[in-house]
């Protein structure tokens, strides 16, 4: 066949129809009479007019004019059949191609073109115009443009529908520890809310031993095993329990437990380490207090400040329980302290611990008897002669543990001392607190009697004093200012060991996820100001180091031109410009430095 050229319009099925004929000479186009109606037409390969084509002739037979387009309004996805849902926004590429692959037919004609027209945003429609070619009788080329409208329906995917049913899940992940408190629970909630591991929970369950986190894939649930490994030492197993089945397609639904034990000491435990892991490290004494529980358990021997950390493997496989928890501490009275000194007359330490000497008494002994224990202690610095403190009386106690029976009770020291007592203070200090914590979404067994809810209180409240009594353990989660909190006059706020300093507490948000633009610009446009205005005036008054003027230098550079984006919402519709002139008006402040 020749080239071709378009003759005039010819509409089939209400659009423009365009047969291409032999490219003619220079000369005058020759005539011809259509065989239809006989009229006189320029020559083609139809031998039809413009108007008997368009009676005749339709390309786009076959091809449906209406279709169905599945939305799911819990994620904002579209259905890509068969099973598969993606993002797609408004009149964007990956839209057009979902709708082209729903109109069936087009294999069989050639796609010039294709693009939106215009619906109202709430029709639930969507117009898709297409120009299509097809080749008709003897060679001619037939051109045409026709829309195709699809209505939008609404349809969860499985994702949200398991999270709209709220008892369908597929992976449930069972956190237990073997103590008789939940402090450490609640140290884990703080954790998982800090680093944000429960956003794909679809339901969180709290039991008189432990939380149940439920998931709708298998994914997410190790996806939390992992976090849960990272941050604590746990030993896990693994069920499967088949749901149903699909001989003819070789499909199975399992529903997986993952059964996570947590191990059965906490910070501030005294312990008696396995034979063979104390052998192991450097030979410590069996009888220790356990500084730090992380990925790993850290303990250190409050008579000699060595220190030994067990991995999560290592204590598996030789486990050893605890001999006494903060609910058996005794309360003791601090009578003269004096430092132990080494070599070269210097006081013995390691990090923040200090070795000394200790005498004290019991608490509950004043008035009844002058019994007085001495003790070495690693709290130098910490404790001062009329202090109280917490302490595990070894004289009196009897061990209920395998190795801690084999010990020879007169290499043991009378009394060790664990923790400084701040139970005076507590009777005297406010009890409104000026911050708070945030608390997961969890839903309490309906087998948890009353006595269990006041235990857990009990408990929460002492997980909020140890915060308190603890900076460094603060500091690893985060801490909300109160906003109901009402401060009374300056006479009565107390300025002690326990208050929690304001630059510790962060703002709370009520929604942490922001979806309005203009807010999220706003909220990042304010935090940028007040950090700019911090740096400048240290940089006045020569208190920021050199790198914090860099990189606030580059950062403001790079928000100026609009090529980073500190918040997604930032990037929609130009909303990086509010941000490019906040960051130009501060270089602007900084040249004037």
């Amino acid at each position: 066949m020749d080239d071709h050229v378009p003759l005039p319009d010819m509409g089939a099925a209400g659009g423009p129809a365009v047969p291409m004929a032999q490219k003619s000479e220079p000369s005058a186009a020759p005539m011809m009479l259509c065989v239809d109606c006989g009229t006189a037409i320029p020559t083609n390969p139809t031998g039809l007019c413009v108007n008997c084509l368009r009676r005749t002739v339709d390309i786009t037979e076959g091809i449906p004019k209406q279709g169905v387009i599945y939305f799911c309004k819990g994620c904002d996805r579209y259905l890509n059949p068969p099973s598969t849902w993606v993002s797609c926004e408004l009149e964007s590429r990956e839209l057009l191609a979902l709708c082209l692959k729903r109109i069936k037919g087009l294999k069989f004609v050639k796609l010039i073109d294709a693009g939106f027209a215009w619906t109202e945003p709430h029709s639930k429609r969507i117009k898709v115009k297409l120009t299509i070619q097809k080749e008709i009788v003897n060679g001619a080329i037939l051109q045409q443009e026709f829309i195709v409208e699809f209505v939008i329906h609404g349809q969860f995917c499985e994702s949200c529908h398991r999270m709209e049913a709220k008892d369908t899940w597929s992976a449930v992940v069972q956190l237990r520890q073997k103590v008789p408190h939940k402090k450490t629970f609640f140290y884990l909630e703080q954790l998982i809310i800090k680093h944000r591991a429960h956003r794909d929970c679809i339901n969180i369950k709290s039991l008189r031993d432990g939380v149940d986190f439920y998931f709708s894939t298998r994914s997410h649930a190790k996806k939390m095993l992992g976090f849960l490994m990272a941050c604590s030492p746990v030993r896990s197993k693994t069920s499967e329990r088949l749901i149903s089945a699909d001989i003819h397609t070789s499909t199975y639904n399992y529903k997986y437990t993952f059964s996570v034990e947590l191990v059965p000491i906490c910070r501030g435990d005294v312990v008696c380490i396995h034979p063979a892991l104390a052998r192991k490290h450097g030979q410590i004494k069996q009888l220790a207090v356990c500084s730090q529980v992380g990925s790993s358990i850290k303990f250190i021997d409050p008579t000699t400040l060595q220190t030994a950390e067990v991995t999560s493997d290592a204590y598996w496989k030789q486990p050893f329980n605890t001999v006494c928890y903060h609910k058996r501490l005794q309360e003791y009275m601090v009578l003269d302290t004096e430092e132990v000194r080494g070599d070269g007359g210097r006081p013995v330490s390691k990090g923040k611990h200090t070795l000394i000497d200790v005498t004290v008494a019991r608490a509950k002994d004043f008035g009844v008897n002058d019994d007085q224990l001495t003790c070495r202690s690693h709290l130098g610095g910490v404790i001062q002669p009329g202090d109280l403190v917490w302490g595990f009386d070894v004289q009196t106690s009897n061990f209920n543990d395998e190795h801690a029976n084999k010990l020879d009770r007169s290499q043991l020291p009378d009394v060790i001392l664990v923790k400084k007592s701040y139970s005076e203070k507590r009777k005297t200090r406010k009890k409104r607190r000026q911050w708070k914590l945030r608390e997961l979404p969890k839903i309490e067994d309906e087998g948890m009697t009353k006595k269990d809810h006041e235990q857990n209180l009990n408990d929460f409240e002492g997980f909020m004093q140890d915060l308190e009594e603890d900076p460094e353990l603060r500091s690893t989660i985060n801490i909300y200012r109160d906003p109901a909190y009402a401060q009374g006059p300056e006479s009565e706020i107390d300025d002690d060991e326990l208050r929690v300093q304001l630059d510790e507490m962060l703002d709370e948000f009520d929604a942490m996820d922001i979806e309005d633009e203009d807010a999220a610009e706003g909220m990042v446009s304010k935090c940028l100001a007040a950090f700019s205005v911090w740096a400048i005036h240290g940089l006045r008054e020569n208190t920021v180091p050199n790198f914090t003027w860099r990189f606030l230098k580059l950062v403001l550079l790079s928000l100026s031109k609009q090529t980073l984006h500190l918040h997604p919402c930032c990037s929609a519709r130009g909303g990086g410009a509010p941000i490019a002139n906040v960051a130009t008006w501060i270089l602007t402040c900084m040249r004037t430095l």
